[in-house]
């Protein structure tokens, strides 16, 4: 069994949902060296989530960010978390919805997703900053 692990920052992304995939394999080259496992991906904010869903077609991502802005909206009357802005307490509630973490298999040094699957970072700030990733991969060698 050969574990790897990493922890990576990516570039700011705009509020809405963002496929990272490439992102992630880009700079998590060790999972070539797995034969059969899995990737853990943790984000570490509560302010921003990741997701897996639709690769192919942008309008998802777009929906995606204007369903979840309609079930949570900045100016639900009831939060009293709001000294950080308006954006901050609805960010933890969609952070909390769409979740922290992701386990991907990984099968021939690559991740064994669907065709039509990539993960989404869900950034739900106005100004969220550079995101922080541990990434875990763990399983057989190639050699083994």
């Amino acid at each position: 069994m050969e574990f790897y692990q990493k922890e990576i920052q990516l570039k700011p992304f705009d509020r809405g949902f963002h496929l990272i995939t490439n992102e992630i394999v880009d700079n998590f080259p060790e999972i070539r060296r797995i034969n059969t496992g899995l990737l853990h991906i943790l984000i570490k904010h509560t302010s921003a989530g990741i997701s897996l869903n639709e690769n192919a077609d942008p309008t998802v991502r777009k929906d995606f960010e204007t369903f979840i802005n309609d079930l949570i909206p900045e100016d639900y009357p009831h939060f009293i978390h709001t000294y950080e802005g308006p954006d901050d307490m609805p960010a933890h509630v969609k952070s909390s919805i769409f979740g922290s973490q992701l386990q991907i298999p990984i099968t021939h040094g690559k991740l064994n997703l669907g065709i039509w699957q990539g993960i989404y970072l869900g950034e739900f700030r106005n100004h969220g900053g550079s995101r922080k990733f541990v990434l875990t991969a763990y399983g057989t060698g190639k050699n083994s």
